[in-house]
Parts: structure tokens; C-alpha cells; sequence
């Protein structure tokens, strides 16, 4: 060629990196520059590295190592960059570190020009879930359950050797009762031993077995107490979590090539979607989808300062607590409750004729009526906490006579008279959510939710292989994920 084209026009016009480049250019990303300023001159200006970051997660190309090698051959990255060639520490330091605080208003920068544009809605989204594995050693795992039964076991060898200590002490000894044990601490087993120390060690006639155990829970215990009491406080309320990523907990992945059931370390995802882009995202660190959505309806009002009109969520969301949040907040909920799907089926309702929703209540006398026709009466209420800290009331009911009754066994399994416990306020919520969801707005919610919502995660995962996060700690991952949703939507905006 006489004259050598330009980078510029070696890239196609309708090109995925121009969306890129012009999307990038279009927002305000002045948090992004605050959050940069450090001493010194910076070698590459940071709304550079935010492009290369965004097109390299929009183009399947997650690792630092690799996108460096991209700014020196893949023609699209040097257009982006403008002939830069930030090396692998460079891309990573700032993915890892200068994005902390200022990533998330990145992409709310994106989400708010897209609905400018009109290709998404801030106010009415579609919410569901998905846990992908943590970058972490399946294998370096740490249960509740385990230091319990541990701290159980030094309870009872502590209680075993006082108790020794008692029987052959003397009067002028002046060894105390024995410490209540219900709840161990570094102190509490620390002052144990050393009284324990102070009486038996200079006693000749101890039995040899007892002079092994008291050295072992010397050398042993106050270390291991104090350990525990560390892994806990990591633990928090999770079960479970992995000593190379401490954020991570063991959860059941729908990934399980093995299909063993195997738990591997995680984290769960939680995304509202509008049209296929994403509008929100939080990370959580707890399985289940019930106790996230608190956290994420929170993050959606931090972000754009305005509550949801609508969501829509499948029956993982449906409870009593959650029900009450978007009731307080005025939220239109299409939520399913756990026998939404069962209820819409004839076969199912004439299975049990005798279940509990299928009793008359009379509202009167406030009692139900049992299928042959006599009363249950109320007898109190029973009152719960869930894994949050939310208060459930139920009141309970029970039947009279149900030893002589012909429909014994039948209408009922347990012993005695059959009671039944009835929350007033979650029925009240599942009847409110049933009209909801059946009507003509409700039916195309539901229909809309599972090609909405579900093909983001399916897309991300099965067309772009993510499949395992790269960096670890809940921070990082957070970056990681809202580098995915930019990716996601502007890639959504280029199609």
C-alpha cells in the first residue's frame, strides 16, 4: 500500500468497541477521576484503562495478562487505547484498587444514559439470582458446625479435669467451684489453666494420664480458643467459609460436574433486569435468594434515589419479610410465594382436601372448621424469628373429639387432636400477591420475567464463559461483576 490506512479506519463503523469508546466518552465519570488522584504524573489516564477494562470484559477477555497482550496486537484494543500499552500490573492495580469506590457509579452512569435513550426502565425491573464460584480452594473450608463440636469437647475436657483437680485437692488449696462453662472465651480458658496449673503441678502422686491431659490443654487450649473465637468472627452468620477467600461461602452450584452434590466456595449474585440490561446488581454471601432482596431494593434506592414501581421475582423471594419491605415501600410486587405454581393446579388441589388453606374460617367467632364440620378454637399465639431477625406470628388452632372422629388418619397424622398454626399476615400477602399474579398484568409479568431476567445469566455464563470469579474478596468480586453488567449492556445496546 502507497499510503498506510489509519488505525481508525481499519475499525468497523458499527464495531462493538466504537459503543464502547462512545458510551465511555458520553457519561460522567468524575468519581472514577477522584478516586484516581494520586502523587505524581499517572502514566495512563484512567478513563483509557476504564475502556480497555470494559471492552475486554465485552469481548471475553478477563485476564490482566491477556488484555496486555491485547493492547499490543488486537488492532480494536490500540485504536481504544491509543497506541497505550499498559502492562498487566497496571490493568490489574486499577481493576483491583483504583475501581473500589468509584465502579459502582460508573455503571449507574451507563444505566442512566440507557434509559435516557429509552431502552430500559429504572422503575420497573425483573429480579432473580444466580451463585458462581469463588476463586478459592474447595478443599481450605471452615464450618460453624465444626468449631462447635470442638468448643464442645474443650468444655467437657476442662469440667473433667476440675472435677479431678477437686477430688484430690486439699483444703488449703483453695480451689474455687468449678467456672459455669455454657460459653468458653480466651480468657475464661486461659484463667482455667492457670488455676488448674497453680494446684495440681506440684502434686507427686497425680495420675500419669491427667499429667499428660493437663499439658496438652496447657500448651493447646488458650491457642485454640483463641483461634476459634477469630473464625467466628469471620463467619458472622454464614456456616461456612474458605480459608483462601474468607468472603466466600460453600454453597451448592447447578454447575456440579461431578453430580455429587459437592458444595464449593461461592457467592451469590442477585440482578433486576429491564429489556435484558441489567439495572441492578448486589453480591451476597448467604445461599439463599429470600434474605437478599432487603440489601438489593436498598442498593436500587441508594443508586437512583427513587423506589421501584414494579418488580417481579419468582417464588425464591416470596416471604413474609420481604412481602412487608416492598409493602412499606409501595412496590407493586409480581412475587410468588413457594405453592403459587402447585395452587394453579387442579390435580394438586384435590390431592389434599384436607390441608390447612382449605379449611373454612369463620370470621366471627374466629375459628376454622374441620372437615367434619366442627370447630377448631383459638388457643394462642406462637411467635418466631427468621435468620434476620424478623418476627413471625402465628395463631394456633385446635380441633376437639379428634380420637372418635371418622376421618382420623385421614385429615390428619399427628397424635391427639389435630392443631394448626395460621400467619394472618402472610396469608394475607400470599391472597394480595395470587390477585396480583393472575391478573392480566400479572400473567405478562411472569411470562416477561423468565426471558428477561433468566437469558442475562444464561448469556454471561454459557456464550461468554464466566463461569468462576478471578479475583477474590467481596470487594474485588463486586468490581469483577459490575464490569460484567457494563459489558452486558453495552453489548446489549450494540445489537
Amino acid at each position: 500500500m502507497a499510503i498506510p490506512p489509519t488505525l481508525d479506519e481499519l475499525v468497523a463503523k458499527g464495531h462493538p468497541v466504537r459503543i464502547v469508546n462512545d458510551v465511555i466518552n458520553r457519561i460522567n465519570i468524575q468519581g472514577l477521576l477522584d478516586a484516581n488522584k494520586i502523587k505524581g504524573t499517572s502514566s495512563y489516564h484512567p478513563q483509557m484503562l476504564l475502556k480497555v477494562l470494559v471492552y475486554g470484559y465485552v469481548s471475553n477477555i478477563y485476564s490482566s495478562r491477556k488484555l496486555e497482550v491485547a493492547c499490543r496486537e488486537n488492532i480494536n484494543f490500540m485504536w481504544l487505547s491509543g497506541m497505550s500499552y499498559p502492562d498487566h500490573n497496571t490493568i490489574n492495580r486499577f481493576r483491583g484498587v483504583r475501581l473500589k469506590d468509584a465502579l459502582r457509579s460508573v455503571f449507574e452512569e451507563v444505566v442512566k444514559l440507557l434509559a435516557a435513550e429509552g431502552l430500559l426502565s429504572i422503575e420497573d425491573v425483573y429480579t432473580d439470582g444466580t451463585k458462581i464460584e469463588a476463586n478459592a480452594n474447595k478443599y481450605t473450608f471452615v464450618w460453624k458446625k465444626a468449631i462447635q463440636t470442638n468448643k464442645e469437647k474443650m468444655k467437657k475436657a476442662l469440667s473433667e479435669i476440675w472435677q479431678y483437680a477437686q477430688s484430690v485437692a486439699k483444703v488449703e488449696d483453695g480451689l474455687p467451684e468449678p467456672p459455669d462453662f455454657t460459653d468458653i472465651d480466651t480468657e475464661k480458658v486461659q484463667q482455667t489453666v492457670d488455676t488448674l496449673n497453680a494446684v495440681l503441678a506440684e502434686k507427686t502422686d497425680l495420675d500419669k494420664k491427667v499429667k499428660v491431659k493437663l499439658r496438652y490443654i496447657t500448651r493447646e487450649y488458650p491457642e485454640k480458643i483463641a483461634e476459634y473465637e477469630h473464625k467466628e468472627e469471620i463467619l458472622g452468620e454464614r456456616n461456612s467459609f474458605s480459608k483462601t477467600d474468607t468472603d466466600a461461602t460453600f454453597m451448592r452450584m447447578k454447575e456440579d460436574h461431578m453430580q455429587n452434590g459437592q458444595l464449593k466456595p461461592g457467592y451469590n449474585v442477585q440482578i433486576s433486569t429491564s429489556n435484558q440490561f441489567i439495572v441492578n446488581y448486589t453480591i451476597h454471601p448467604n445461599p439463599t435468594d429470600t434474605t437478599t432482596l432487603k440489601e438489593h431494593i436498598e442498593q436500587h434506592q441508594a443508586s437512583f434515589g427513587k423506589t421501584l414501581k414494579t418488580i417481579t421475582a419468582d417464588a425464591g423471594y416470596g416471604s413474609e419479610e420481604n412481602y412487608e419491605i416492598m409493602e412499606a415501600g409501595q412496590i407493586e410486587a409480581y412475587v410468588k410465594y413457594g405453592m403459587f405454581d402447585k395452587e394453579q393446579s387442579e390435580t394438586h388441589n384435590k390431592k389434599k382436601p384436607f390441608a390447612q388453606d382449605r379449611l373454612f374460617y369463620n370470621r366471627e367467632q374466629d375459628c376454622y372448621i374441620c372437615p367434619m364440620g366442627q370447630k377448631m378454637n383459638y388457643t394462642g399465639d406462637s411467635k418466631r424469628k427468621t435468620s434476620t431477625g424478623f418476627e413471625q406470628t402465628s395463631k394456633r388452632y385446635q380441633a376437639k373429639n379428634c380420637a372418635t372422629c371418622p376421618l382420623n388418619g385421614a385429615c390428619h397424622k399427628s397424635q391427639g387432636n389435630r392443631i394448626i398454626e395460621v400467619n394472618t399476615n402472610l396469608v394475607r400477602h400470599k391472597a394480595k400477591a395470587y390477585q396480583l399474579l393472575n391478573s392480566e398484568k400479572g400473567v405478562e409479568k411472569r411470562k416477561q420475567r423468565c426471558h428477561d431476567v433468566e437469558p442475562v445469566f444464561g448469556n454471561i455464563k454459557q456464550n461468554h464463559g464466566f463461569r468462576r470469579f478471578m479475583l477474590r474478596g467481596k470487594e474485588k468480586v463486586s468490581i469483577e461483576w459490575g464490569l460484567l453488567a457494563i459489558a452486558q449492556n453495552i453489548r446489549k445496546k450494540a445489537a
